[in-house]
Parts: C-alpha cells; sequence; structure tokens
C-alpha cells in the first residue's frame, strides 16, 4: 500500500475509533453506581476529611469502602494528575498523552497481557469484601473527575471500575520485578538479564536493644520525591478495624507502608531474580512454530495498534506483534529469534488486596497470614507491633526452579524441565524474627546481615538463583557501625542514626580512591588547594562542608566520564591519577565559573527546590539520608531521590507515638499552603507529630468536610 494510503487509513482509523469513543452510551440504570456495578452507591454524608494543620488528610468512614471513597477523593485533590497516569496506563492509553515515550508503557501492557489476566482471573482471585472497597475507592475517583472535567487527562478515562485500579497495579508490579529491563534486552538484542531497584532504609527495635523498654519501628524509602513513584501520606480510618497511618503511591488505595495502633512495617527494595527469558526453537519451515518437549507447538500471535500522539490534533495507530508460547509473552527480537518472558507479577493479580490485609492486621499472626496470600511480587519487610515482635522478611514472588539450569542468563525453552509454575512460599524465604538482641534492619543490602552478626541468616540454606545482593553496601556498614555504639537505644539516638551522613571508612568507594587522597598536591600546582581540601574530608555530607561539595562536582565528572551508575558507591570504581586531576581541574573550573571561589559548602552547591523555594541540603549518594542528584541551574544540583518519606513509630507503655516527614508537603498543587510547607523541616531532619487519635485530630482540624 502506497504510504499516502497507509496514512489515510491510519486517520481514518484514528478518527472512527475516537467518535466511537465519544459516541459510547452512558450508563443509566438504576441500579448501577458510577462504576457500573452491582455494588450501593456511597453516601458521602458518611464520610469526613480531616486535613491537619499540614494538610495531611484523615479519612473517616463507618465502613471500608466509604473510606476508600474519601481517599480517592482526598488524594485527587492534591495530586490527580499523577493519579490518572497510572489509570491510563493500566487502559492501555499512555501514547494518547505521552507519545512515544507512553506507547512503550502500552506496549508493555499488551507484552505481558495485563488487561486479559485481570479480566480472566478478576472474579475468581478478589473477595467480595475487597470487590466492594475497591468499588468505593473507583466511586469516589469518578466523583471528582466529574466535578472537576477540565482536570480530566484523557477522553474516556472515566468512569473506572475497581478493575482499572488492578491493571495499573499489575502493570506497575511487572515494571517493579524488571520485567520491562528484559523486554528492552531482548528488543536491543542483548540478553544479559537487569534489574530494578531503588534505595531505602528500614529499622525495628525491642526492648531487647531500646533503653526504655519501647518497641521502635523506622520507615524511610528513598524513592523518587514526585511523580508516579513518590510518596503520598494519608490517615484512613473505619469503624471496621481500619486505623492505619502512612505512605502510599498517587492512586494507591490502601497504605503501602506505615502503622496502624497495633503494628507497623516498612518496606525496603531487594535485588531477588524475579524473572526469567526463554529461548525458543523455532522451527526450519515454520517462522511461527517452536519445539516444546520433542513436540511443534504454534505462537499464538497478538496484535494491537499502539496509539501514539503525534500532536494536538493527531493521533496515529501503529501496529505491533507480539506472541504468547507455553513460557508467557514472547518477544521476536530484531535478529529474529524468539524469546519468552515469565514472571510472577502478572500471574498474582491481588497484590492489592494483601497490602489491604496488612492494613487490617491487629497482631503478628494476622500480619503474617496476609503476608501468606503470597501476592506480592517484592520488597523486604520490616515489622514491629506494640507487644514487641519485630521482623526481618526478604519477600517476592520467586519461582521454584529446576537447579540443574543456570537462571542467571537465558535458559533453553523447548523443554517442560524449565518451564516453572509454582514460587517459593513465605516460609522458604529468608527471615529473621524476634532476634535476641533486639533489633532488625535493612538498607537494600545483602539479607544475610540483617540483625546481629551471630544470629544472621546463611546463605547456603537457599537456591541460589534466588538472586541476592551479594554484599552490603555504605549505609548498612555505617548502620552497623552506629549499632555497636550503642548498648541500647532510644528515639532520639534512633533518630541520629537515621539522619546519619557519615561515609564510612571502610567504604569500597572511598578504598578505590585511596591512590587519590594519597597522591602529593603540590605536584599538581593548579589545583593544589583543590585537592589538598578533599584530601582532608572528614567524609560527613554536611550541608556546611566545602570539602562535600568538591568532592560531589569531581565524582559527578568521573562519573560522567566512565558512564558509571551509583553503584560504583557500592564497588568503588576504577580510576587512575590523570582522570582524578582532570575531574578536580573540572571541579575548580566549575567553581569559579559559577561561585567566583572555591570556598562553596555542599549546601550551597546542592539544594532542594519546588516552586521558588531552595534550600541547602545534607547528603550523599548511599549515606544514611541518601540524596541523589541531577544537574540544576547556576552550575547547582538538585535532588530528586532522597528521604522520600519518613516515619518513626513507638510504642510505649501501651501507648503509640508517630512523626513523620514529607520532602515537600501534602499536596502537589502549587496553589495550595501545603506545596511546600514541609521543606524547611525537611532540610533540618525535622519531623511533625503525627496521631492516630480522632478526638486529637478533630480537635485540631484546619478543615473537615464531606467529598462533594
Amino acid at each position: 500500500m502506497p504510504f499516502k494510503y497507509l496514512l489515510i487509513a491510519l486517520l481514518a482509523f484514528s478518527s472512527s475509533a475516537a467518535t466511537a469513543e465519544k459516541s459510547k452510551p452512558k450508563r443509566t440504570k438504576d441500579n448501577e453506581n458510577s462504576t457500573g456495578s452491582h455494588f450501593q452507591k456511597v453516601d458521602v454524608a458518611k464520610i469526613q476529611i480531616v486535613r491537619d494543620e499540614w494538610g495531611v488528610p484523615h479519612i473517616f468512614g463507618d465502613q471500608d469502602h466509604e473510606v476508600a471513597y474519601g481517599l480517592a477523593w482526598a488524594n485527587a485533590e492534591d495530586d490527580f494528575q499523577t493519579m490518572q497516569e497510572l489509570l491510563i496506563a493500566g487502559q492501555g492509553r499512555s501514547g494518547q498523552i505521552m507519545g512515544k515515550e507512553g506507547a512503550k508503557r502500552d506496549f508493555l501492557l499488551h507484552v505481558f497481557d495485563v488487561r486479559g489476566i485481570v479480566d480472566a482471573k478478576f472474579q475468581s482471585v478478589f473477595s467480595e469484601e475487597y470487590k466492594e472497597y475497591l468499588d468505593g475507592y473507583a466511586q469516589g475517583l469518578n466523583a471528582f473527575a466529574a466535578h472537576h472535567p477540565n482536570e480530566v487527562m484523557l477522553h474516556g478515562v472515566f468512569p473506572i471500575q475497581g478493575k482499572d485500579l488492578v491493571y495499573g497495579n499489575v502493570f506497575a508490579a511487572c515494571i517493579v520485578s524488571g520485567g520491562h529491563l528484559e523486554v528492552a534486552n531482548i528488543l536491543k538484542g542483548e540478553y544479559d538479564g537487569g534489574t530494578t531497584w531503588l534505595g531505602s532504609n528500614a529499622m525495628a527495635f525491642n526492648t531487647n536493644k531500646t533503653d526504655d523498654g519501647s518497641t521502635i519501628l523506622v520507615i524511610n524509602p528513598h524513592q523518587p520525591m514526585e511523580g508516579p513513584f513518590s510518596w503520598y501520606e494519608a490517615h484512613l480510618c473505619s469503624n471496621e478495624g481500619m486505623n492505619i497511618l502512612g505512605g502510599l503511591f498517587p492512586g494507591g488505595p490502601a497504605v503501602f507502608l506505615g502503622t496502624n495502633e497495633n503494628l507497623g512495617w516498612a518496606h525496603t527494595v531487594n535485588k531477588l531474580d524475579l524473572v526469567d527469558v526463554f529461548k525458543l526453537r523455532m522451527t526450519e519451515d515454520k517462522r511461527r512454530e517452536y519445539y516444546f518437549d520433542g513436540e511443534v507447538y504454534e505462537l499464538e500471535r497478538r496484535l494491537t495498534f499502539l496509539k501514539i500522539r503525534i500532536n494536538s490534533l493527531l493521533t496515529l495507530p501503529i501496529p505491533k506483534m507480539t506472541y504468547w508460547s507455553k513460557h508467557g509473552a514472547t518477544i521476536k527480537s530484531k535478529d529474529g529469534e524468539f524469546y519468552s518472558v515469565r514472571l510472577g507479577a502478572n500471574q498474582r493479580i491481588n497484590t492489592i488486596e494483601q497490602i489491604y490485609r496488612m492494613n487490617k492486621a491487629s497482631n503478628f499472626d494476622e500480619f503474617y497470614e496476609a503476608l501468606s496470600m503470597e501476592a506480592h511480587p517484592r520488597y523486604n519487610v520490616i515489622y514491629a507491633d506494640k507487644e514487641g515482635n519485630i521482623m526481618y522478611l526478604n519477600n517476592g514472588l520467586v519461582p521454584i526452579r529446576n537447579e540443574d539450569y543456570n537462571w542467571a542468563g537465558v535458559v533453553r525453552g523447548d523443554t517442560s524441565a524449565t518451564l516453572w509454575t509454582e514460587f517459593h512460599p513465605i516460609s522458604e524465604r529468608p527471615q529473621v524474627i524476634n532476634p535476641n538482641c533486639g533489633y532488625v534492619f535493612n538498607t537494600n543490602n545483602t539479607p544475610f546481615n540483617a540483625t546481629s552478626q551471630s544470629e544472621n541468616l546463611n546463605p547456603m540454606d537457599y537456591p541460589a538463583y534466588f538472586g541476592f545482593e551479594s554484599g552490603d553496601n555504605n549505609r548498612s556498614t555505617r548502620l552497623v557501625q552506629l549499632l555497636d555504639e550503642y548498648e541500647k537505644v532510644n528515639i532520639d539516638d534512633v533518630k541520629r542514626i537515621k539522619f546519619d551522613v557519615q561515609l564510612p571508612d571502610s567504604s569500597a568507594f572511598f578504598c578505590s580512591t585511596e591512590n587519590f587522597m594519597q597522591i602529593d598536591a603540590n605536584c599538581f600546582p593548579t589545583v593544589t588547594e583543590s585537592i589538598e581540601k578533599m584530601q582532608g574530608w572528614d567524609r560527613h555530607a554536611d550541608k556546611e562542608s566545602e570539602a562535600a561539595g568538591m568532592y560531589l562536582l569531581t565524582y559527578h565528572y568521573i562519573f560522567s566520564k566512565l558512564n558509571l551508575g551509583t553503584e560504583a558507591f557500592i564497588v568503588g570504581m576504577d580510576v587512575d591519577d590523570e582522570l582524578f586531576i582532570e575531574a578536580v581541574a573540572y571541579a575548580k573550573e566549575h567553581l569559579m565559573e559559577y561561585f567566583n571561589t572555591l570556598d562553596v559548602t555542599l549546601g550551597e552547591l546542592q539544594v532542594h527546590v519546588r516552586g521558588d523555594k531552595e534550600y541547602g541540603v545534607n547528603g550523599f549518594a548511599d549515606v544514611m539520608a541518601a540524596n541523589y542528584n541531577m544537574p540544576y541551574t547556576n552550575g547547582r544540583f538538585k535532588t530528586f531521590v532522597a528521604d522520600s518519606y519518613v516515619q518513626f513509630a513507638q510504642w510505649k507503655d501501651g501507648e503509640l507515638s508517630i512523626e513523620s516527614l514529607h520532602p515537600y508537603g501534602a499536596s502537589s498543587r502549587p496553589e495550595s499552603a501545603h506545596y511546600d510547607d514541609q521543606m524547611e523541616l525537611y532540610v533540618n531532619q525535622q519531623t511533625k507529630r503525627m496521631t492516630l487519635d480522632r478526638a486529637e485530630i478533630f480537635a485540631n482540624a484546619e478543615s473537615i468536610y464531606h467529598p462533594q
């Protein structure tokens, strides 16, 4: 077909699809609510949203699904745009708002058959109780969209159903598991595997380690501070046993990590091997037939049209073909080979119900029972409760694999010997419960350093294909050093540990720079002062440190030259003296160009920014108060991944106290007073007091209203 006729056909397809979408009849049945479900319409008069002095929403309702409605409304008031991103991704329409980049999301959704699998399993996998909860949330979001039509990003997204939330959640689980990296590797012709993980800290202490007999939990994820994987703080309270405060991603229907009256938990990202790639052995005469256990099978073809926004007037459907084999999602690489990608994230679709059950657990047994649903794709769990129980769990959907094969790379796809169908149950995952030393922790380090040395787990007790982290990082090394300084800790000690910005002396990163630290600065007269400043650094990433600022510029230059990632802070780097001197010269030139002096502190170089507010901030990559930055303006850098949410929970003498901190504020709307009102607390490493007590919340409310 000539190109001009193909273009006309594509335009006609796009136009007719849009017309059909706009002409869909609206639901009018009296027995249907705004989601088209059979559940009763939520009475908003039974829901109260109470905003505290920081703008954090405390949502009260008689029943759980009413609270879900209120959460959806409150979250939309604060960040409706980000909430829509995941919904649109789950509907396979990201390309219509984000162009080519969004179409990549739509392609992945199609590759892993997220919508098809969810449609097939939704009714049987989820409980009726939780379906009603999802429906309540969907009603709340639909109501907000109906009241604010100008904020809806794409026509036809609303009204949604509870199932739409599952689409987005399962899609996100595939990304969290690293499925997108393997797909990208196949399309590029690179098959070495990949991982995806960000940093976090978590700690729990009980009476064996605290000086006042209390139990303390520290929640401290290091995630992007804005966007779909940033944190939104909320308090959910019903008369059906829900009363929890914590963080969730925008559009999340429950608290992802946080604390209720009886218990709390934190997550950190682990490095488990959750995705496998299988190379299919194709027949010679049939392009889409493959061998499996000596028999020949035909690949199932799956055509989709990715709708890609070209400009404000034009959206083009681009055809893409994928396949499905006995191993699951299958893609043809650029060299003509076929590879299947298999993971648990699109098989266990009820992650969000597990999170809901964790929210409602009232003791250790109930929490462990929720974990035993075994639906969460990954993440370590650090747990604590008012009874003094603490736990570390290395959690994830790790398949039970045939150990006769090497699972570190591409695996044979022509035999059922490699076709796994089950996952290791929770009882077979590394876990430490109530160690005698009284503490557990994780900083994205090996699960075999999670408590005192004498009580740590043995890696030989687990199959190598789990893919565990091989060792410690700077944060875990520093944390162990700090804990060794205290026979017992109190809440103030724990805060000092969490907000520490010292790199350990044994850091692999600094060991790899030892040659530079020993050179004679006088041999390089043009940069003598800069070298001496850096050599005298105490490795404390304080915002008042000039040496830390110099080091920031130097390693940025080296990392750029050698194409290094933040992993270099953990494993070190190989840099010769010549490159070091070149990097120091760059740092000097940079400071003189932008500041006209070498006496520039880290806080002058590294800033925490939102709107028109800018503050100097502590921290380096892989210190306890970690800070990852990107180039900003006027020769400076701004943070983008750091302490994205902090919570300290303490149970003492039967009472619970909670302190928390958000990097910006409760709202992502620039016009809100709570858009940036926590920034000064944040850069000064201070917290705000929070509570689950209803009477106190109402007595000190900034506003109280129904979601309407």
